[in-house]
């Protein structure tokens, strides 16, 4: 019996080698070599090293002033969520990855799409469910199912059979740890087999024009699972994040080759599938009674979309003898830092009392414009006085206790003013010149220097 040929994979980059490594050299990661039998070798294959897929010819130089070109042949979803992530629709012949934990909605998303597309022939591929049960997933999503395939298979060579006779005009894999190919001998999820059958699966794409969606699992450490080489090869990556337990989901753009990745969707988790979420803010500003300390308003901006979302912090005497820092959305990190600027700077002492964070809505906050929301909530929750529900707040705060500006001002403030804020607090650094044409008499701009004009404005 032939002794199987192995070699050592990096599950970070799929880097090969021949012996063990304690650092990859390609990527430089430690302890990430994997063994794994080799690829077996074909007589007359055919490789992509003899044969270009991506410009469907013999590859050869060219001047790049005799390259032609023209705008990428797109197509809508019928989702304007998905549409404005992608950057205007989806593109033929490209490549996507879908990733996120386990029940947040990928296979929902994924099947939604070509249920309430018209006119959109899909071969929905799915290596973990039977066809009875994408067949209820399906009635429950509702839409038009007439054009939908649908196959259970898990066999590379058997998939790639199937799409030449159906020749559909999307092809959704379902999930991409699933599939194997026979020319490799290791298991399904390996780092070779999702290298192998991703890079047969983009040929397939490049060649016939026909967009692929690869549903991808995460790791515990939230990143795509399997080799890094599986985000290279393709063209848009799509996160989606969110807490399982609540019912909004952000699908956030990580890779686009065709688009900006400044750009996030909002989508509800309902009975009958994900609903698009044309206004976020309403969603991210809850409901509840006046005269409530310890909340405020933020104007935040994602990538190019702009938020209100509330900030509620609670401030109370330490029970025990270490204070407790505690933030759900936020960097506990930089709370710690706004805290140490209030006790230095502006002589709150805060040092002996628990400060608890959230961010409303289950959204994770990265927007540095959030730092004078944050302080206000933690100052009217220590004070035990409440701030006007018609104020909102967008502004850095610098180590100094200064209060920095931040870009796109004039987009926050039109969002404030058109969800009928009254007044919201910038910095005096903004030049007027960026947010003159936008104010229309119907919110109040207020610029506060440093934190004690803050205090002074806000706790008269």
């Amino acid at each position: 019996m032939n002794k199987v040929k192995t070699a050592w994979f990096c599950s970070s980059c799929g880097n090969e080698s021949p012996k063990w490594l304690g650092r990859c050299p390609a990527c430089g990661e430690w302890n990430t070599m994997i063994e794994e039998p080799k690829r077996k070798e074909i007589s007359g294959e055919v490789t992509s090293r003899n044969k270009s897929f991506l410009s469907k010819q013999d590859a050869k130089p060219e001047h790049l002033n005799n390259i032609s070109f023209g705008d990428e042949n797109r197509f809508s979803l019928g989702n304007t969520e998905m549409d404005r992530i992608l950057g205007g629709g989806m593109v033929e012949g490209s490549m996507i990855l879908i990733g996120g934990e386990p029940g947040i909605g990928k296979s929902t998303l994924s099947l939604q799409l070509p249920l309430h597309c018209k006119g959109l022939k899909t071969l929905y591929v799915s290596g973990e469910e039977s066809a009875k049960q994408i067949k209820l997933r399906a009635q429950r999503l509702g839409g038009n199912d007439e054009l939908c395939l649908v196959l259970s298979e898990t066999l590379l060579e058997n998939i790639l059979l199937q799409t030449k006779e159906v020749n559909p005009d999307l092809l959704i894999i379902d999930s991409i740890q699933t599939i194997f190919s026979q020319n490799i001998e290791s298991s399904a999820g390996s780092v070779s087999q999702v290298r192998e059958c991703a890079a047969a699966l983009l040929r397939y794409a490049k060649e016939t024009d026909t967009p692929v969606i690869l549903v991808g699992h995460i790791t515990k450490e939230g990143a795509i699972a399997g080799p890094k080489v599986l985000e290279h090869v393709v063209d848009v990556v799509l996160q989606f994040e969110g807490d399982t337990r609540g019912s909004y989901r952000i699908l956030r753009s990580i890779k686009n080759r065709f688009g900006s990745t400044a750009e996030l969707a909002v989508f509800e988790m309902t009975g009958s599938g994900l609903r698009e979420v044309s206004n976020p803010s309403e969603m991210l500003i809850p409901m509840h009674q006046d005269n409530l300390s310890g909340i405020a308003i933020s104007a935040m901006l994602d990538g190019t979309r702009p938020f209100l979302i509330e900030i509620q912090a609670l401030v109370s005497t330490a029970a025990y003898g270490m204070p407790q820092r505690s933030t759900t959305g936020f960097d506990v990190r930089r709370m710690n830092m706004l805290l140490a600027v209030l006790e230095k700077r502006a002589g709150f002492k805060l040092a002996a009392k628990d400060v608890f964070l959230n961010m409303a809505g289950g959204l994770k906050v990265t927007d540095p414009a959030c730092d004078l929301a944050v302080v206000a909530s933690i100052l009217s929750s220590n004070f035990d006085l409440s701030i006007s529900p018609n104020t909102c707040f967008a502004a850095e705060i610098g180590l100094s206790g200064e209060i920095r500006p931040v870009s796109q001002v004039e987009r926050r403030i039109s969002e404030a003013e058109k969800l009928g804020f009254k007044q919201i607090y910038i910095s005096p650094f903004n030049k007027e010149s960026s947010y003159s044409k936008t104010k229309k008499g119907n919110i109040d701009i207020i610029t506060v220097s440093d934190i004690p004009a803050l205090c002074r404005r806000l706790f008269k």
